[in-house]
């Protein structure tokens, strides 16, 4: 069985490292970004199963990728925070 890709979007380095040590324990391939900048230049040359995204970033944050990516993709999103108003945000 082919592994599934996982993109991580997270500008925090340290949590960066966490996930994709977690994720590759359990056999996913795992590539990452610092930001949705970051993020759509892997998508231009990968593809994914999956994308784990922080929302709040610099230069392109969670919610930015989110509209451009639903114009091109119906991939899974799934976002990150440590912030409640931040989930307030993406709940909408």
């Amino acid at each position: 069985m082919t592994p599934q890709r996982v993109l991580v979007i997270e500008d925090e380095e340290n949590m960066r490292h966490m996930l994709k040590t977690m994720l590759e324990k359990s056999d996913y391939l795992v590539a990452c970004a610092g930001d949705g900048m970051e993020g759509l230049e892997q998508m231009a040359t990968h593809d994914f199963d999956y994308i784990l995204c922080d929302i709040k970033m610099p230069r392109m944050d969670g919610m930015d990728l989110l509209q451009r990516l639903r114009q091109k993709t119906s991939m899974p999103i799934i976002f990150l925070t440590s912030k409640d108003d931040e989930i307030d945000e993406v709940l909408g």
